[in-house]
C-alpha cells in the first residue's frame, strides 16, 4: 500500500486476524424454501444485498443429517465464494436469524479474532480498497461467475487501526451510512412512484374512449406470432449474425447494447421468422419474475441483421389496422396487461405465458389516426418522466459514490482523529498471533460470537434491478 499509514496503525494481511475460513457444504436440495422446523442451506443471493437475508435458502431433503457445524449464527461474517464480478467476496454480518440453516459451498465464513470489532471488518471488506483486490484475485472466465478461494481471500492486505479506533470508525461511519441510507430510500421510493405514474399515463391514453373504438384481439391483427429459435451458448465476439439477450425486453424498452452472436453467419441461413423487422413487437416469453413475463417492446427503425432466443415471443402487426407503439403501449397497461399477468403460469419456480394466450390479449383500437395522436400524446408527456427519471438514477448514482469515500476515508484513517493513547495494532497484532496459535486444530463445534455488541447491520440502499432499467429507458 503507498499511502502511508496514521501513526498505530499496521498493514495485515486479512489471515492475519482471522482465526479461521470455513467453507460450506454441497447439497442436493429441494427447490423450495425451508420451512421454520427444516433444514435449509443457503443461496448466493442471501448474501447479495448487503444484508443477510435468510428467506434465500433451499430445503435440505429429510434423509439428509446435517452437519451442525455449518450452521448459521448469529454474528457470522459472511461472504459469497462464487458470484457476479460485483458481488463476489461480497461481506454480510448477520443479524437475528432463523435457526437450522447451513453455510452452501458457495458461501464461506469468516472468523475474526476475538479481539477484532466485526462491524469495522465487514466494512473493510465492503470499502474500494478490499473489492478492488477480491476483483483482481477472483477466478472465472466469465463476468456472470467469478470465483475467490479462501487463500486468496487471506491474502488481501488491509490497513489495520488500533481496537479502541476501530470502535470510533463504527461509531462515525454507521452515523453517516444511517443518513445517507434514508435519502436513498426516498429517491428508491420517488422512483417506483414514477414508474407507477408512467403506468397509470399508458392507461389514461389507451383506455380513452374515442367513436372509432372497436374490440380486437392481439391475436386478429397479427400477421404472425413465433417463438425464437434456440441457440447454444452464443458467444461475444461479433463473427457472426446478433441475437438479443433474454433481459433485453422491459416494457416499452429494448436495449440494444448488449447483444450476443450466433455462428451464422448468412441471413439465408435462418429460417424467415427469425429475423426482426422494425415495427415488430417482443414479447417476454419466460423469466424467473412473474412481472416481467409479458413485458413488450418495438423493435426500432434501423435494424438489418438481428434475431432473437427461444424465450422471447415475436408479434408482427398488421400495420393496416394497427400502429405497433400504440399496440405496445395497450399491451404494457390496464385491461390487456391485467389479461397477460392472469394467463402467466410458473412451472418449477419459471414463470412464462405461451403465444396461444398472448393471441388472445383483447384490445381496444381507435381508428389509426387516432392511435398515432394517441402515441404522439403519450411521448410528449413520457419526456417529462424521462427527464425526471434520469435526476433520480444520477442521485442514486451520487449517493453510492458517497457511500464508496466514506468507507474509503474510514480504511485510510482520515474518518475520525487518532488517540496517540491507543494501544498500538502492533500490541493488538501480537495477541491475535497468541490467540491464533492456541486454537486446537481439530474441527469443532462453534458458538455464537460474544465478543462484540450485536446489533442489526446497517440496511444498504440498492437500487433493485427493475427499477434502474425502467430509469434507463
Amino acid at each position: 500500500m503507498s499511502e502511508e499509514l496514521p501513526d498505530g496503525w499496521a498493514t495485515v494481511r486479512l489471515g492475519d486476524i482471522l482465526l479461521e475460513i470455513e467453507a460450506g457444504k454441497s447439497y442436493t436440495c429441494e427447490p423450495r424454501r425451508a420451512e421454520p422446523d427444516e433444514w435449509g442451506i443457503i443461496k448466493v443471493s442471501a448474501m447479495t444485498w448487503g444484508k443477510f437475508n435468510e428467506d434465500e435458502n433451499k430445503a435440505v431433503p429429510a434423509y439428509r443429517a446435517p452437519d451442525p457445524r455449518f450452521e448459521i449464527q448469529p454474528g457470522d461474517i459472511l461472504v459469497s465464494r462464487a458470484n457476479t464480478e460485483a458481488y463476489v467476496g461480497a461481506p454480510v454480518l448477520v443479524g437475528p436469524c432463523r435457526p437450522r440453516l447451513l453455510l452452501s459451498d458457495k458461501s464461506l465464513r469468516l472468523i475474526p479474532s476475538k479481539e477484532i470489532n466485526r462491524r469495522w471488518l465487514v466494512h473493510t471488506l465492503a470499502s474500494p480498497l478490499v473489492r478492488e483486490q477480491i476483483s483482481a484475485k477472483s477466478t472465472g472466465a466469465q463476468e456472470s461467475m467469478r470465483n475467490i478461494s479462501q487463500n486468496a481471500l487471506s491474502d488481501i492486505e488491509i490497513p489495520f487501526p488500533p481496537l479502541a479506533e476501530q470502535y470510533r470508525i463504527v461509531e462515525s461511519l454507521e452515523d453517516h451510512l444511517s443518513r445517507l441510507d434514508a435519502g436513498s430510500r426516498a429517491l428508491i421510493d420517488s422512483s417506483r412512484r414514477l414508474i407507477r405514474l408512467r403506468t397509470r399515463l399508458m392507461s389514461a391514453i389507451t383506455s380513452q374512449p374515442h367513436p372509432s373504438m372497436t374490440s380486437t384481439t392481439l391475436g386478429a391483427i397479427a400477421r404472425q406470432v413465433r417463438n425464437g429459435i434456440s441457440i447454444s451458448r452464443p458467444g461475444t465476439d461479433p463473427i457472426g449474425i446478433p441475437i438479443l439477450r433474454i433481459g433485453a425486453v422491459r416494457a416499452l424498452a429494448l436495449d440494444l447494447t448488449d447483444l450476443r452472436y450466433t455462428a451464422i453467419s448468412s441471413r439465408s441461413d435462418l429460417p424467415s421468422h427469425a429475423l426482426l423487422n422494425p415495427g415488430d413487437l417482443l414479447f417476454t416469453r419466460y423469466n424467473g419474475n412473474p412481472e416481467y413475463v409479458g413485458s413488450c417492446a418495438v423493435v426500432p427503425d434501423g435494424i438489418e441483421s438481428l434475431t432473437y432466443p427461444d424465450k422471447l415471443i415475436r408479434v408482427e402487426v398488421n400495420q393496416s389496422y394497427a400502429n405497433p407503439r400504440y399496440v405496445a403501449l395497450a399491451c404494457s397497461a390496464g385491461r390487456s396487461r391485467d389479461f397477460i399477468r392472469q394467463a402467466v403460469k410458473t412451472t418449477a419456480g419459471q414463470a412464462g405465458i405461451s403465444g396461444r394466450d398472448l393471441k388472445a390479449v383483447p384490445l381496444e383500437l381507435p381508428d389509426l389516426a387516432e392511435q398515432q395522436r394517441r402515441v404522439e400524446k403519450f411521448d410528449e408527456a413520457h419526456r417529462g418522466l424521462l427527464r425526471l427519471g434520469y435526476a433520480l438514477t444520477l442521485a442514486l448514482q451520487r449517493s453510492e459514490s458517497l457511500r464508496r469515500s466514506l468507507l474509503a476515508e474510514a480504511l485510510a484513517g482520515k474518518l475520525v482523529p487518532q488517540d496517540l493513547a491507543d494501544e498500538p495494532a502492533a500490541e493488538l497484532l501480537k495477541r491475535i498471533e497468541i490467540e491464533r496459535d492456541s486454537q486446537p486444530k481439530t474441527a469443532r463445534t462453534r458458538k455464537p460470537p460474544t465478543a462484540n455488541k450485536m446489533i442489526d447491520p446497517p440496511k444498504t440502499a440498492i437500487v433493485p434491478t427493475g427499477i434502474q432499467e425502467e430509469l434507463a429507458l
